[in-house]
């Protein structure tokens, strides 16, 4: 089952759904200084950025994935990538008030990053809080899961700064931007949490 196809938008940014007409643009994006994006894996130039928008793409064919293209909207600039993915749907058994749903009941938000020029500009974060608003408030998720490699303490100080949980370190659980076994630092928020972490994005917005 195919995910739906849907764009988040917000003041200073837009999600727009990620298709092959973004490649060209996000190649460029990612253009600028490698060791920004020293922990995260980042597609450069276009034949990486081609083969990472398609594998996204399929995952949203799948129904594993959202996948989108950040887009700036005083001037139509795409500024980087994220996505909502590893999207799960509980067995509800017959009976509960949950059985059946088509949307989501647990995901994850990544695959998360900036061109240069826009990061430290509020664009990360009002992301965030529109792709938490709508998994919360239209999807009404129970847990968003967050992971960053354990060596990555910018990105574990922004998630545990808007209120993610850590949860512990998942030891090689992922490949590594440098082509290693990854130690991923987990974080979460839950349903009952969100109320308090939307006030500090909405917060944090005020001051970017």
């Amino acid at each position: 089952m195919s995910q739906e196809i849907f764009q988040l938008a917000g003041q200073h940014i837009r999600l727009e759904p990620l298709d092959t007409h973004h490649i060209e643009p996000l190649a460029e994006a990612s253009s600028g200084d490698p060791e920004l994006y020293r922990w995260s894996f980042v597609p450069r130039g276009i034949d990486e950025t081609t083969q990472y928008v398609n594998t996204a793409i399929g995952w949203r064919d799948a129904g594993t994935a959202v996948p989108f293209a950040t887009v700036r909207q005083s001037d139509g600039v795409v500024i980087g990538s994220t996505r909502f993915f590893d999207i799960e749907r509980f067995p509800w058994p017959e009976g509960h008030d949950r059985h059946g749903r088509l949307r989501p009941d647990v995901c994850e938000i990544g695959y998360t990053w900036l061109a240069g020029s826009s990061i430290r500009t509020g664009a990360n974060t009002e992301a965030k809080l529109l792709m938490l608003s709508h998994a919360f408030e239209v999807w009404q998720v129970l847990r968003i899961c967050l992971h960053t490699d354990e060596r990555n303490e910018r990105s574990r100080a922004a998630i545990e700064r808007i209120g993610g949980k850590f949860e512990g370190i998942l030891r090689a659980h992922r490949l590594a931007s440098d082509v290693t076994a990854r130690n991923s630092a987990r974080f979460s928020i839950v349903a009952s949490e969100w109320p308090e972490v939307k006030q500090r994005l909405l917060a944090l917005l005020i001051y970017q």
